[in-house]
């Protein structure tokens, strides 16, 4: 490299340096490989990525099933980030791309999710699809009609919504329908144990408060024990899923806030 360039690509590095410190944000993923991430696919041990489903190519952290043999059985996977947060800012760019495996489920068409205030991989069983979480849905369009994105699911667990327990299992947003392969940008606000809000492309879409433990769920059950029969959710684990559509990461930053 000649040494004006050499010069400017550190100029250039050392203004990037300049501009996370200012920020905040922390990429969570290095854009290379996998390092700091664990997968758990139902029916395997934490760490074992089954027909490598999590992949790094291109710069973008990719999930896919060519190694499936064309059939995904249920089998459901999670990608966990190492460590656990509580009050942060988390910011992830996402979109679909190519065909859902023809036995995935119907709703799993275009669909992925953001797990927040999770389990670890570890402590799930081995044939449970999802970790106990706040899901954050990431939906795509289906090319006509209105299909929101960034929507509220439970597994394993409960909220509350203007003060009062919601426990059905889906809470929608109030977002635009994302059709084609557009990449699309979600914030994810969580405090605590006391409050979540959602955000794509800068706008406020949902909001609730005091997630949960779902006392009537067996997996749940085991953690609300070790949580000192705690049902609050303060804070846990971060998730990306595998449900049978592929998609495509290009960024997943988190700024960490104050109590």
């Amino acid at each position: 490299m000649r040494p004006v360039k050499l010069a400017l690509f550190a100029f250039t590095a050392t203004l990037a340096l300049h501009a996370a410190a200012e920020t905040g944000w922390i990429s969570l993923f290095n854009g290379k490989d996998l390092d700091g991430w664990t997968p758990k696919i139902k029916g395997f041990p934490a760490g074992e990525n089954f027909a490598n489903t999590f992949r790094v190519e291109e710069g973008l952290l990719k999930v896919r099933y060519d190694g499936y043999d064309g059939a995904f059985k249920n089998r459901f996977g999670h990608l966990f980030y190492k460590a656990p947060f509580t009050n942060y800012l988390l910011r992830v760019e996402y979109r679909f791309v190519g065909e859902q495996l023809p036995d995935g489920p119907g709703w799993a068409k275009r669909n992925s999710g953001a797990m927040i205030h999770g389990q670890t991989p570890e402590s799930m069983g081995l044939n449970q699809s999802f970790p106990v979480s706040i899901e954050v849905q990431l939906l795509g369009g289906l090319g006509s009609g209105n299909r929101t994105t960034v929507n509220l699911c439970t597994p394993g667990t409960n909220v509350e919504k203007d003060g009062k327990l919601y426990t059905p299992h889906v809470l929608n947003s109030k977002s635009k329908t994302y059709h084609g392969d557009q990449w699309v940008t979600v914030e994810i606000e969580a405090r605590g144990d006391k409050a979540i809000i959602h955000h794509v492309e800068g706008e406020s879409v949902l909001a609730y408060e005091h997630p949960q433990y779902d006392p009537n769920d067996g997996d749940a059950k085991k953690l609300i024990e070790a949580n000192g029969g705690n049902l609050l959710i303060n804070g846990g684990t971060i998730s990306l899923q595998s449900e049978s559509a592929p998609v495509d990461y290009r960024k997943v930053e988190i700024k960490l806030l104050e109590p």
